[in-house]
């Protein structure tokens, strides 16, 4: 399984690539990075799909069930268990920053170091979401959800617990694999994991009739089976020197990496969190169980598309931190044209196939006449959400790569929660647009931060990033000594002065 994982070697000491004169030079170069790109991106986007489809499964079996059930499963998947995975995935993607630069660099020892200062932030943050789990009704009254839907998505919410501890292990086992650009192995196991999904769930929610109970069953099982899976694959070796066992050295330096997991989380909950909210926001109009429904339908396809420019989050991530942990900023800024490129070709197709199928689409998500026909006429805006969200999923990932969480933050902030969210609630409740209201307002937070990346990008001057990367690795992943170089290559069952 190891040997099918892309090999990209260290790029430690290697030339910047040339200044590109000419168009035929363009062409070559291109060529290459779209390779590069492209064997990164592909599995990540698998992967990605995959892991985000255990959850919309599950929707679309409990949608076999009544409004109500369908309801609540989307409510607890898009609101509590999305609150979940934005920490986790957010807190989990400070090792983007980390173990790239540090791959790049050629500090292989410090990546399954970094791996486990995640694990402990994270799983220590999941202890703290604990609260959120079990008082999920009174926190979805509060913010004006319907009673029933929020009653039974509370009891959904308490057996999805396990699933909560899942994304504390996954998301760090992630970004270690995806800095050594070992993604076929994670999509191999997503995808098992997938179809092992869809049998479990059809035979414990359809055929043994178990409702919400077997959904629950089903999802927190396949869940830890990827992580499982995962951890198998890098406790036997096929990570050599990136996994050199576990270390006592994992609890060193962890107020400095838990500032950057803090600041990648605050940047990626920022994010989730708007598609959330827009839930809760339809919970408060008029005939709210048609409205949550539409909206849910709508988020979860919008989740689906946004799982599939997450690959190339991961991947543009990934060159872009190798790069200029390399000191190669020549090469990062050309990855970035062409992963953007490549993402807004696909999104205008996404965009041309949601209108042409507007009436279809809805279909296999509900058995309500009443909330198919709200979910077409979303069409529009909502194929545009989907054009908008090919580039700025790849924006956000440029600026994981090069460190920027903080400043990424400020700005969902501001167009999320000052502009696109306020929107939505006076279009939709005072103006009476209804969903297509709040749908409105949230396109156009997410349009405006796509604006506000895309003129960061492009004013950066990509060579001083690059001179910075040492520092960052410095101070936010702290220092571990390099093992000696026969340690690099023990195998798991070996011990080091350094692991326990």
């Amino acid at each position: 399984m190891g040997s099918e994982d892309v090999n990209v070697p260290l790029l430690h000491g290697e030339p910047d690539i040339d200044d590109i004169k000419n168009f035929g030079q363009f062409l070559k170069e291109a060529k290459v990075e779209n390779v590069k790109i492209w064997s990164l991106a592909a599995p990540c986007i698998f992967t990605a799909v995959a892991q985000y489809s255990l959850g919309g499964l599950t929707q679309v079996f409990a949608g076999q069930l009544t409004t109500l059930e369908l309801d609540a499963v989307s409510t607890e998947n898009m609101v509590i268990a999305g609150l979940a995975f934005g920490i986790m995935m957010g807190m989990g993607s400070a090792l983007e920053t980390l173990c790239g630069q540090a791959f790049g660099a050629g500090q292989l020892h410090m990546l399954g170091v970094y791996m486990q200062r995640s694990w402990i932030i994270l799983n220590t943050m999941c202890l703290c979401l604990l609260p959120i789990y079990i008082f999920a009704e009174p926190i979805l009254k509060f913010f004006g959800q319907n009673d029933e839907i929020a009653a039974l998505a509370a009891k959904f919410s308490l057996y999805m617990i396990p699933q909560l501890f899942a994304y504390g292990f996954n998301f760090p086992i992630q970004k270690f694999l995806q800095s050594q650009s070992k993604i076929m192995t994670m999509a191999w196991i997503s995808g098992a994991a997938v179809v092992f999904h869809f049998f479990f769930c059809w035979f414990l929610i359809i055929k043994l009739q178990l409702g919400l109970p077997g959904a629950a069953i089903a999802l927190n099982t396949s869940w830890w089976l990827v992580v499982l899976g995962q951890f198998a694959y890098i406790y036997l070796g096929y990570c050599p020197g990136a996994w050199n066992g576990f270390s006592m050295s994992a609890f060193r330096d962890l107020s400095a990496f838990a500032r950057l997991s803090i600041a990648s989380a605050i940047m990626m909950c920022l994010e989730f969190w708007y598609y959330m909210l827009l839930v809760v926001l339809a919970g408060q109009l008029k005939n709210p169980q048609v409205a949550v429904a539409a909206i849910s339908i709508c988020t979860n396809l919008n989740g689906w598309e946004i799982m599939i420019f997450i690959g190339f989050n991961a991947a543009i991530s990934v060159r872009v931190s190798n790069e200029l942990g390399a000191g190669r900023p020549k090469a990062a800024k050309f990855a970035i044209l062409i992963v953007v490129m490549s993402a807004l070709i696909i999104g205008i197709c996404f965009f041309c196939l949601v209108l042409a199928l507007r009436n279809v689409f809805p279909l296999p998500f509900t058995t309500s006449p009443e909330v198919a026909k709200a979910v077409s006429h979303l069409a529009v805006l909502f194929a545009s959400t989907l054009l908008l969200n090919s580039v700025q999923p790849v924006l956000t990932g440029v600026a994981v790569g090069a460190g920027w969480q903080w400043l990424v933050a400020y700005v969902n902030l501001a167009c999320y929660y000052i502009v696109g969210l306020p929107l939505g609630f006076l279009l939709g409740k005072h103006f009476n647009y209804g969903v297509e209201g709040i749908w409105t307002g949230m396109i156009s937070g997410v349009g405006l931060q796509t604006l506000i990346l895309l003129i960061i990008t492009l004013k950066t001057n990509w060579s001083t990033e690059a001179s910075l990367a040492d520092s960052r690795i410095k101070r936010w992943g702290g220092s571990v000594d390099a093992p000696e170089p026969e340690e690099v290559t023990k195998t798991n069952g070996e011990s080091s002065n350094n692991t326990v």
